[in-house]
């Protein structure tokens, strides 16, 4: 039995847990925290889109995004001097880039996404991380509070998450198949039920992973429609989900067992997918797309550090550095991009396994980057994986992407934002507005074309709204007259 240290920690970040099977057990479950991120990112940013073979590439990018997190969260790990116990995942909060960035020049001519412009976007996202680090170690951090007050992050976070909103209604609609489907809704459902229980009524492990849990939920209900529905009754309407992945991982077209390849297979990395060729119009587009939304993430990221700086009693942001986590999230984000075109981000689900679990071992988060990488290369694991219909997704997402924009009310509260004041009721009515509205930019400079998201502009006014409404003093009660 570990004993209790100071910090509250059975195991600081420094040490090792005395048994490996607890060990294992704690890195699966900084796996299982994340591994719906890994899931649910490629598959809604790469919905519909298919290679020049039919293969669907969302499915081809599932097993690159979760070896993206292990790797980079070990360079994480690496620049931080295994100080800071933190994993890194799949960021939602660039979807909405991710998704505008794919489309661009896409036609019904020129199918092909724009793939290039999302390792291009998020090296974009790294050197802003890496600029910032080097301003705060010179500079302290007051100038990026002033800039980006909880009163604009707040709003700009709600403007994300509802922003998606669109997104997770066509995916539980079950668009990209072409048809309505009700008992893809009802699928979705039961997993946006099942996550809201088990997060809401679950204890230890089952609160920690109520996404995993949700899809599983969603999944096994649809499931058990399609063996009944389609494989019994030959009933197409009931084909939810599609197991041609399974089929195809053991058998080739030909109908040849596919050998080794079965089992270990190398991930499709994005890097080797086809894309439409660059343009300096694109590059200029990602550019406005995916940097302001850096800066956001900036904020997301030292706050997750001061959560887990509470979690352990041991100040982060002063050792190993802000100026290190940053650079270690931002290279990391820009490996990330050329692997599977994903940000990665820390992950508060992770900092909640520590501080549940009170093992701050990063060598056992490191072993979870192990466990992370080895995924991917398992081809059964990752068939199945491909089996997951949109509409499960979409069930969960109605639950996460209003997550993300309830978290931007939360920063609110927790600030203790007045918003019966004149100022925060103009501030934030702008960049909501503005952000859900789809306000964006659209101008050409010679033959190169930009475009400036919605979610930029709102965080662009947000910033000048606020820094020229200035906080007003409060009157001072008028001297008593001789008279009173």
């Amino acid at each position: 039995m570990e004993e209790t240290r100071k910090n509250g920690m059975l195991v600081d970040v420094d040490e090792f847990p005395k048994s490996w099977g607890h060990a294992w057990i704690l890195a699966v479950q900084h796996v299982l925290a994340m591994f719906v991120a890994c899931i649910t990112v490629p598959l809604i940013v790469f919905s519909g889109y298919t290679t020049s073979t039919g293969a669907n590439l969302a499915q081809l990018l599932i097993a690159p995004t979760i070896v993206s997190a292990g790797v980079g969260t070990l360079f994480y790990l690496f620049m931080t001097k295994f100080k800071s116990p933190m994993f890194l995942a799949s960021s939602f909060a660039y979807l909405s880039p991710m998704i505008s960035a794919v489309g661009i020049g896409v036609t019904e001519t020129q199918t092909l996404p724009n793939l290039w412009l999302l390792p291009i976007g998020m090296v974009m996202v790294g050197l802003v991380y890496v600029i910032v680090a080097i301003v705060i170690k010179f500079c302290g951090v007051k100038w990026l509070n002033k800039l980006l007050p909880p009163l604009v992050i707040g709003p700009v976070i709600m403007v994300i998450g509802l922003g998606l909103a669109g997104s997770a209604i066509n995916n539980l609609n079950n668009t990209a198949s072409g048809s309505y489907n009700l008992l893809a809704i009802f699928s979705g459902l039961v997993a946006m039920i099942v996550t809201g229980v088990c997060a809401h009524y679950g204890k230890k492990t089952l609160s920690l992973i109520p996404f995993v849990i949700g899809m599983g939920a969603g999944y096994l209900f649809a499931l058990i429609l399609t063996l009944i529905g389609y494989y019994g009754f030959n009933n197409e309407y009931f084909k939810i989900v599609d197991l041609s992945p399974i089929v195809n991982n053991f058998v080739d077209a030909s109908g040849s067992f596919r050998g080794f390849q079965a089992f270990l297979d190398y991930p499709k990395f994005l890097f080797i997918q086809e894309s439409q060729p660059l343009s300096w119009s694109g590059v200029a587009q990602a550019a406005m797309l995916f940097v302001p939304v850096s800066l956001v993430t900036i904020c997301e990221h030292i706050g997750d550090h001061e959560n887990m700086s509470g979690v352990i009693q041991k100040n982060l942001l002063e050792e190993p550095g802000l100026d290190r986590t940053l650079i270690g999230d931002g290279v990391a984000t820009a490996i990330s991009g050329a692997l599977c075109g994903a940000a990665n981000t820390t992950y508060g689900e992770n900092v909640a396994v520590v501080g549940v679990s009170k093992v701050a071992s990063t060598r056992v988060i490191a072993m979870a980057c192990g466990i992370a990488i080895a995924l991917g290369f398992l081809s059964p694991i990752m068939s199945v994986v491909q089996t997951i219909p949109a509409c499960i997704c979409g069930g969960v997402s109605l639950v996460l992407y209003g997550f993300i924009a309830s978290s931007g009310v939360k920063i609110l509260m927790a600030n203790k934002i007045d918003m019966g004041n004149t100022k925060s009721i103009f501030v934030a009515s702008t960049i909501l507005v503005a952000g859900i509205g789809g306000l964006a930019i659209n101008f050409a400079i010679g033959k190169v074309a930009f475009s400036i998201s919605s979610t930029a502009v709102a965080m662009i006014l947000g910033i000048i709204m606020n820094l020229i409404l200035k906080d007003k003093k409060e009157d001072k009660p008028a001297a008593p007259t001789e008279a009173e």
